[in-house]
């Protein structure tokens, strides 16, 4: 659907100034983006959210379009696009319907990149063309009742057995699990090296010890299942681990680090369409005689709301043209994003819902939704606290090092 083309993103102009414009092929992906998720989604989220229906076929769709596997090569079957376009992409997911960006952005960050980074040919041909299309969904299964953001504590354990390995243990809050064709899976085969001693396998639904346990009864994005996995002797063949014996938690964080990027997207896409049901409802309300929108109070909310968006926008953005353009000097940029605009969404959230009045608080507006929508956001991918902790190690350097500066 995409043609090949260059990042034009943060280009420097002829008269010296920044060009943070895109390019035609970034414009055509948010433009066709946006006229499906009108179309073809709209219509139905309301009756969605009330079923806590998983949009499937919508997502099916959407990885014909490409949207499953934006950043795999063609050579595996995806269109090999950059992160700005990704990130666009899931912008315009989730100013419509966020269940659905949760689902699309597991399935391409949390899967299919740490795929793409440690798999084996033999890995990718048999995953990662079915992932791209849209075929089959990827899950990302780390969190465990136990173990959230310390994710060195997991319990779950693999044991090499002859030609492959024996899984045992329970994972939690695991999206598109219900419905996930391959799921990676993080266990430990040496439980006394700690986070050096967890592997990651490449799990199949069909794999016998397998099963899905119980969904998470939750505040909001219903319409994208959270599950339990359950692990009882789950036998795994030894071509599907994942990277080497212990790499499994430089496999995982690999993962997060682009992850956030995603999430942040997502927190964007969802403050948009806060701020446009906010600023419709403001041009067509009456309130003492005239339109919500001519009292000043109104408008500082409405001005706070977008003014915090683009600076969220700004941020994404940016660690999403650093994610191509310089890797090596990406550094905590994905936690800044994912920091500002998860908290940013929930701030335009709140305001949306405020301006709104009661009407806001009921479950007949899109807004009421967005609110539950959004809380998640600052907890998932890793908590506001956790990007937090990664920021300042990067202007303070390790424990290790601030002793030495100290000292």
């Amino acid at each position: 659907m995409y043609p090949a083309y260059n990042l034009n993103c943060g280009r420097m102009a002829a008269d010296g100034l920044m060009d943070f414009s895109l390019n035609d092929h970034q414009k055509l992906i948010r433009d066709t983006v946006r006229q499906f998720m009108e179309t073809e989604v709209r219509p139905f989220v309301k009756e969605w959210e009330k079923q806590e229906k998983f949009p499937a076929e919508a997502i099916q769709k959407l990885g014909e379009m490409g949207c499953c596997g934006m950043l795999v090569p063609e050579e595996w079957g995806g269109p090999g696009l950059d992160t700005v376009s990704y990130v666009l992409m899931l912008e315009e997911v989730a100013r419509v319907f966020t269940a659905m960006s949760t689902a699309l952005s597991v399935t391409n960050s949390a899967v299919q990149a740490p795929l793409l980074l440690f798999g084996n040919e033999a890995q990718k041909k048999k995953y990662l063309r079915r992932m791209a299309t849209g075929e089959t969904l990827g899950a990302f299964c780390l969190t465990e009742p136990a173990a959230g953001s310390d994710a060195a504590g997991i319990q779950a354990r693999a044991v090499r057995e002859g030609n492959g390995y024996r899984l045992n243990g329970t994972k939690t809050w695991v999206t598109n699990g219900h419905a996930a064709g391959v799921l990676i899976v993080f266990a430990k085969t040496d439980p006394a090296a700690g986070g050096k001693g967890i592997s990651a396998f490449l799990v199949e639904p069909s794999f016998k010890g397998f099963k899905v346990g119980r969904h998470e009864d939750k505040m909001g994005q219903r319409s994208s299942p959270s599950v339990e996995i359950l692990l009882n002797d789950c036998v795994v063949p030894a071509e599907n681990r994942l990277g080497e014996e212990g790499q499994g938690l430089k496999i995982a964080l690999s993962a997060l680090d682009g992850g956030r990027i995603g999430i942040a997207a997502q927190a964007v896409g969802l403050a948009q369409g806060a701020l446009e049901e906010t600023v419709k409802y403001a041009k067509q309300r009456k309130a003492f005689g005239k339109n919500l929108g001519e009292f000043q109070a109104i408008q500082w909310m409405i001005a706070d709301m977008q003014t915090e968006i683009e600076a969220a926008r700004g941020l994404t953005h940016y660690a999403a043209w650093l994610k191509d353009a310089h890797p090596t000097k990406m550094g905590a940029s994905a936690s800044k994003a994912k920091l500002y605009a998860s908290e940013m969404v929930n701030r335009v959230v709140y305001k949306a819902v405020q301006v709104h009045g009661s009407v806001g608080y009921s479950r007949e507006t899109d807004v009421e939704r967005m609110y539950r929508d959004a809380r998640v956001i600052t907890i998932y991918e890793g908590t506001s606290e956790v990007q937090r902790m990664i920021i300042a190690r990067e202007l303070l350097g390790s424990p290790e090092k601030q002793k030495v500066a100290a000292s």
